[in-house]
């Protein structure tokens, strides 16, 4: 039968297999006394275990492999980390395995030991060709298990997301309102744009702007500019207004471009994401509010109240062109739209509120985070649509960002025995 690793370390952890009358393999009695802490770094496996073999209680570490051979071909018997290890845990004793002062290190062979029916619930998870390896059996897992597993592949993306942000923080000495400025520029540039919507923000300090309060016009000039997206020869007079405009605050404030016009993506793009018109909302959203961090950090946390915050009129101009000198040929809205919001809170509320959470070390922020994503309607798109074929439907943003994070991280690279509703299809049917 062929499996990885990581099932021989479960079926060690919840001791899926029979333990009467186990002996190392040179036949010395064992008694498993305390499994030891799944270690999920480097070193042993399993950390603080103690094992009585023979006559004597040991107290150290387990280690788990295939095969006995595989401590070499690892590097562990040069490694002193290693030293600790009590009992060596193998589905096949191949050869003696030493400490790196040649002691010999017990072992403990698993072939024909290991509960039958968990060896048939592995090999029938992990047979199979769907993407979601759990699918058939996904409307009989009780509904707990699948809320737990959703729970913590949302706190993983959620940490990962924070992580970026984390990034910009650190790199501009934990200004938060600098770092605001710059992750809603990133993430208003959505997964296509949001690189050069970052560059746009870093080349222009969020307090120079500030220094406009509601001068829409002034910030529009200074961000089209910076962003490389006016003409040389504007043919309108809007955009010839923008160049005066910029031409001058470059000037006065020792403006560098960091972007060339080209670097922007418009290729499979819809109008109404363009990176004019995106950049066009930004100075409204700016220009509302003066310190975006206080205005994000104050609100209540009601998903109503937010959008208010969002709530802006798209200047005129912007409704009838996606670029300068460029007409639209249909009117675009005056106001954001639902998704985009709905976009916002996932990707740039949810996670800030989260990294601060983390960083003033008040769990409730995380909580407020979560309860955010609930209040907001569920996503649909192609990874959703994967569970719901097996009858596991999204009520809100939580279960699809949830979703999102259960599919790339644990279905898509087949780590089922890592995911709570594939550990629990291989338990055994005994108690």
């Amino acid at each position: 039968m062929d499996f990885q690793e990581d099932f021989l370390q479960r079926v060690w952890k919840h001791q899926y297999f029979d333990k009467s009358q186990l002996r190392t393999t040179d036949g010395l009695p064992i008694e498993v006394k305390k499994i030891g802490f799944h270690n999920f770094h480097e070193g042993p496996d399993f950390l603080e275990s103690r094992i009585k073999i023979g006559k004597l209680e040991h107290a150290g570490h387990v280690e788990v492999h295939r095969k006995s051979s595989d401590w070499k071909h690892h590097d562990h018997d040069a490694d002193l980390r290693y030293d600790s290890v009590v009992l060596h845990v193998v589905w096949e004793d191949d050869r003696p395995i030493h400490r790196t002062d040649g002691s010999l290190i017990p072992t403990l062979e698993l072939k024909g030991k290991i509960w039958l029916d968990v060896l048939r619930n592995y090999e029938r998870l992990v047979s199979r060709k769907d993407e979601i390896l759990c699918g058939q059996e996904l409307k009989e897992i009780k509904p707990i298990i699948k809320f737990s597993m959703l729970e913590k592949a949302l706190v993983e993306r959620l940490e990962k997301k924070s992580e970026q942000f984390n990034g910009i923080l650190q790199n501009i000495n934990n200004d938060w309102e600098e770092s605001t400025y710059r992750w809603l520029f990133q993430c208003f540039g959505f997964k296509t744009n949001a690189l050069p919507m970052l560059r746009l923000a870093e080349s222009i300090p969020y307090r120079t702007l500030q220094k406009h309060g509601p001068q829409s016009t002034i910030i529009e000039a200074i961000l089209f500019g910076q962003a490389d997206l006016i003409p040389e020869n504007p043919q309108d007079e809007y955009g010839k207004f923008l160049k005066k405009e910029y031409d001058f605050y470059q000037k006065k404030y020792g403006l560098k471009k960091n972007i060339h016009h080209h670097e922007w993506k418009l290729m499979g793009v819809r109008p109404h994401n363009f990176p004019a018109v995106r950049i066009a909302q930004l100075a409204q959203i700016l220009c509302q509010n003066p310190s975006l961090f206080s205005a994000i950090i104050n609100f209540s946390g009601n998903y109503e109240l937010f959008k208010k915050i969002f709530d802006i009129d798209i200047p005129e101009y912007w409704q009838q062109h996606f670029g300068i000198d460029k007409p639209a040929q249909k009117r675009l809205s005056k106001k954001l739209s639902n998704n985009t919001l709905t976009l916002l809170t996932i990707n740039f509320i949810s996670p800030l509120w989260f990294a601060y959470g983390q960083y003033i070390q008040e769990p409730e922020w995380k909580e407020k985070s979560f309860d955010l994503l609930q209040e907001v309607s569920a996503e649909d798109n192609f990874i959703i649509r994967k569970y719901s074929v097996h009858l596991w439907v999204a009520q809100n943003a939580f279960d699809t960002q949830g979703m999102i994070g259960l599919y790339q991280d644990y279905c898509k690279p087949k780590k089922c025995l890592d995911c709570k509703i594939g550990q629990n299809l291989l338990k055994p049917e005994r108690k």
